[in-house]
């Protein structure tokens, strides 16, 4: 019984993580795109583009204005993209 218990709490788990993943395809788009950004950029030019100060592009900034305004879709944003976005600043020496 107490497996069939798991086993059923790992399929609704599932298919809960698969809708969400699903309703969010711009979400995932985006965050695929900073973490490729953070993994393929060295120290140099990340500290060369936070001192540039540039203006967003309009998909940056219609990106920016979904996650300020959902904080549902900002949490997953976070919990997609921190890790490897932390892990590099750290290592570039932006965070001390």
């Amino acid at each position: 019984m107490t497996k069939h218990s798991y086993a059923l709490g790992l399929i609704i788990a599932l298919a809960y993580v698969t809708v969400a993943v699903a309703q969010h395809p711009m979400l995932d788009a985006v965050a695929s795109e900073v973490v490729q950004k953070y993994q393929t950029s060295s120290c140099g030019q990340l500290i060369l583009k936070k001192d540039e100060n540039l203006p967003a592009s309009p998909g940056e900034e219609k990106a920016s204005d979904m996650l300020r305004t959902n904080p549902q879709m900002r949490h997953e944003f976070v919990g997609m993209v921190a890790d490897q976005v932390v892990d590099k600043l750290v290592q570039c020496g932006m965070i001390p």
